[in-house]
């Protein structure tokens, strides 16, 4: 009899006023379903001393056994390297593909765990959990490789453990200045879950041509008597120019159902620490692979490059102010990697609202949702205007 079940997160810091299923659909991980598939028997990685399941080790990098402490190094190919891909050619690639039938849709899934039997259903882009009925890490077969999908390049291994993430988490709270007191007094209850979140990263040559308009201050009297004052204003002069830029490991977040926002304000990451992929670093951790397909993900890292275009242009015109009347640009030699990077991510409760938060288990780094006190605010807001006003009481005296 197959039983459905969402597995329990991995690790804890305090009770949580969540349970297990809430806290995932909070966080992005029951948004979708799809036809149920047998794949037979799950992945996992016996331990060759006591044949308990191993699980990645942080603070060993390597696989570790929970029960004897035996270690295992992770197995690399030697040829195993992390490479930029040809972006065209990916995508006529996954054309031929589609042409041919294949489909790259991730639905729903059944795994059976080697430890226990139990079966275990993996839904819409997860990949990588814990047994349900014996805790027993097991991952989702083939996903990664599979021939209708692009397959994973690189990882970042976990290097924040969570008790450092737990720390920081702390620190972050005690620092939010307009958080209500009884937030910053209790903190934040929940549970965390360690998550390797798809990544895409893409670089390109950049060649940009610009028209616009230079535009110098100078200052007037103007008036007579009292209302004898200077103003500024401003000679334009036309400008354009063309300059290349390259652009290296823009990142783009592969997996939708998530706040792109905090996600964003997770860089930078320390992408020269990624290794070539393999499952083993997942062992114990959940894992999702991509929803935001190759080609989307390029129109996101175009709007990130074009804006860092538009700022260029500006400098390149400079004066003191800047018209932009036109941008033409191209992306030429792109490519591209699919990474997994690994986030510790929370959902908790304040007063029956629900929030989530995110650290960067590379940086520490750590970014989220969190209540506001509005009395702090409009007391700030009072105590600024104050301040405006008698600075200009005493500018007005001299």
């Amino acid at each position: 009899m197959t039983e459905r079940s969402v597995p329990p997160p991995l690790s804890q810091q305090v009770d949580a006023e969540l349970a297990p299923q809430d806290e995932l659909e909070i966080l992005g991980y029951t948004d979708i379903a799809g036809q149920t598939v047998s794949e037979g028997r799950g992945r996992i990685f016996p331990c060759d001393q006591c044949g308990a399941d191993l699980k990645f080790s942080i603070g060993d990098q390597r696989l570790k056994c929970p029960y004897c402490g035996a270690v295992k190094e992770l197995d690399h190919r030697d040829e195993a390297e992390i490479r930029e891909q040809d972006f065209r050619a990916m995508l006529d690639r996954l054309e031929r593909l589609h042409e041919e039938g294949f489909t790259e849709e991730v639905g729903e899934s059944e795994v059976q765990c080697d430890s226990c039997g139990g079966t275990v259903v993996f839904n819409g882009t997860l990949t990588s959990s814990e047994c349900p009925y014996c805790a027993s890490p097991i991952q989702r077969e083939r996903v990664h490789s599979a021939t209708q999908r692009i397959p994973v390049d690189g990882v970042l291994p976990f290097i924040v453990d969570h008790d450092q993430a737990a720390s920081r988490l702390n620190e972050w709270v005690s620092s939010r200045w307009f958080a209500p007191d009884e937030f910053l007094k209790r903190g934040v209850q929940g549970r965390f879950n360690g998550v390797y979140l798809p990544y895409w990263t893409y670089d390109t040559l950049t060649y940009t041509a610009y028209q616009g308009e230079r535009g110098e201050n100078y200052t007037v009297t103007v008036g007579t008597g009292k209302d004898r004052r200077t103003e500024t204003r401003t000679r334009w002069y036309p400008a354009s120019g063309e300059f290349q830029r390259f652009f290296d490991d823009v990142l783009v977040i592969g997996s939708q159902g998530l706040p792109e926002k905090y996600l964003t304000e997770l860089e930078p990451w320390p992408l020269t620490k990624c290794i070539p992929f393999t499952q083993q670093v997942m062992a114990g951790f959940l894992a999702r692979t991509y929803d935001v397909p190759l080609e989307a993900g390029f129109g996101d890292a175009k709007r990130r490059i074009d804006a860092a275009i538009h700022t260029e242009t500006c400098r390149r015109i400079g004066g003191d102010r800047q018209r932009v009347d036109s941008i033409k640009s191209s992306y030429d030699a792109i490519t591209f990697k699919h990474l997994l990077l690994p986030v510790w991510m929370m959902a908790y409760r304040y007063q029956g609202k629900p929030y989530r938060v995110f650290v960067n288990a590379g940086s520490g780094e750590v970014q989220g949702e969190r209540p506001y006190s509005l009395w702090k605010i409009v007391f700030a807001a009072l105590c600024g205007t104050i301040s405006a006003l008698v600075a200009g009481f005493l500018f007005s005296q001299q």
